[in-house]
């Protein structure tokens, strides 16, 4: 009897000591930082892993919210959201949301990407194949709200996020892009904003309070990033000038926005090339005059190899629209922004406050922890910058080797935590030198980016979550 008592009451004491979350895709407004101590440097199978729990495939990323890890998975043609325990792993309960069709996906991405939100008494979340669903912590289901179908030539990626008594999705596809806002409470559309300017992406957004301190959602997609005022969706301040293709997360420190975008190589600065206009392309290469250009009559092998991507809406030829959107997509810069927030209307030529545009990655979001940004690209060079001025401290192949990287860095406790997709999880010392301690091998793919929270990482890699803490 007593030592059950020992351990009811050591259990008591490490659920109280969980007072910190990551309610949301990369924690706390999805800066990617939570302040927790004594992280590992070492870890694997064999060294400070306190448990590892079998999984069903996804992309998504682990939440932790009180005693609670939540996340989504497929299994066939199932599409499954899964709690469980944090303190053991152990599997709480799986439900499974209907699924209404099977969405054409990239090959990096899944039907289970988006991951979850929570307010700390519900969870949020979202599957392309479906829609939104909300589930209690034990497992009942509060409401579902088919959305969809949609168009993006990726599939969906964005994650929701818990705003005052709202959940928001950003669902930003090659047409009808909008971003929508769901009751808490019932699921029930409060608003609902269209984003005509967005062709495709998966940025997730953020939050930032307006100068009536009111939040506002700060949303990057094609060309353009808007914030939204919660209350109304009506946008309140806006900038141009971002890639054409949006997939990380703004990270907001204060009154500083930083957000990167990149679309190809050509988009960097000097190495854009001019589309000639549509007209002059209908008079040369229309070959059966139908006023549209078929990938057999493309001008060059450019457009031909981007032709799934330019033909928005997979009718098999292009129109005026289309090739116009095609010039803007070919137009706009690579760059990793520092932008200030504005109070009202077109911030485009006052908040940019420095821009850099080197190695830019699509997928990884940046993470900035003590004044330092780091940056990792999708082949695995590493930038790291001063936040105030955009100076670069380093920039190298993170381990000197060639890796790709789906996974976004995190931090805490004086490290950075960087997943590779080989599943490599480099540890560095907080600082621009990129001082590498560790480099802990989990030889299994990565996609998800890891949760951090009282002296644990938890890492999902393609079969297992696992969770490391010194011993």
């Amino acid at each position: 009897m007593r030592i059950s008592l020992q351990v009811f009451l050591a259990s008591i004491a490490l659920i109280r000591g969980m007072a910190s979350d990551w309610d949301r895709f990369r924690g706390p407004n999805g800066s990617g930082v939570n302040e927790a101590h004594g992280l590992p440097v070492e870890f694997g199978a064999e060294k400070n892993m306190r448990w590892r729990v079998a999984l069903p495939p996804g992309h998504s990323s682990p939440i932790l919210v009180g005693d609670r890890i939540f996340l989504t998975a497929f299994e066939g043609e199932k599409l499954l959201t899964i709690s469980l325990d944090r303190a053991t792993g152990k599997i709480l309960w799986r439900r499974e949301a209907p699924r209404a069709r099977k969405e054409t996906l990239d090959n990096r991405n899944s039907p289970a990407s988006p991951t979850p939100a929570s307010d700390g008494k519900n969870i949020y979340v979202f599957f392309g194949d479906y829609g939104m669903v909300s589930y209690g912590f034990d497992g009942n289901e509060r409401w579902h709200t088919p959305l969809g179908p949609f168009t993006n030539v990726y599939g969906m990626g964005a994650s929701p996020v818990v705003v005052d008594d709202k959940v928001v999705l950003v669902c930003d596809q090659s047409r009808d892009s909008f971003i929508a806002a769901f009751g808490l409470a019932d699921g029930k559309l409060r608003w609902k904003t269209a984003r005509p300017e967005a062709l495709s992406g998966h940025s997730t957004p953020g939050v930032i309070r307006g100068v009536d301190g009111k939040a506002l959602i700060v949303a990057p997609a094609s060309f353009r990033m808007d914030a939204y005022s919660a209350e109304t969706g009506k946008s309140v301040w806006w900038m141009h000038g971002l890639a054409s293709e949006m997939k990380s997360v703004p990270v907001i420190d204060g009154d500083t926005i930083y957000i990167n975008g990149f679309n190809t190589p050509e988009n960097d600065p000097g190495k854009q090339i001019a589309v000639a206009p549509f007209e002059e392309v209908i008079k040369k290469y229309d070959a059966n005059g139908d006023g549209k250009i078929s990938k057999d009559e493309a001008p060059d092998q450019r457009t031909k190899t981007y032709f799934l991507y330019i033909d928005l809406n997979q009718d098999g030829v292009l129109d005026a629209y289309e090739w116009k959107m095609y010039a803007a997509v070919m137009g706009a810069t690579n760059s990793l922004m520092a932008v200030k927030a504005g109070s009202s209307g077109d911030i485009t030529t006052t908040g940019v406050l420095w821009r850099f545009h080197k190695s830019i990655p699509q997928l990884p979001s940046v993470v900035l922890y003590r004044g330092v940004i780091y940056m990792i690209n999708d082949g695995g060079v590493l930038t790291t910058l001063d936040s105030k001025t955009g100076e670069v401290f380093k920039q190298a192949r993170l381990r000197g080797v060639s890796d790709r990287y789906f996974a976004s860095p995190v931090a805490a406790d004086g490290k950075v935590f960087i997943a590779s997709h080989s599943g490599v999880v480099a540890v560095l010392k907080a600082g621009g030198d990129q001082e590498v301690l560790a480099a802990n091998k989990l030889n299994e793919d990565i996609y998800a980016t890891p949760a951090i929270a009282d002296g644990r990482i938890y890492v999902r890699t393609v079969s297992f979550l696992y969770c490391f803490g010194e011993q």
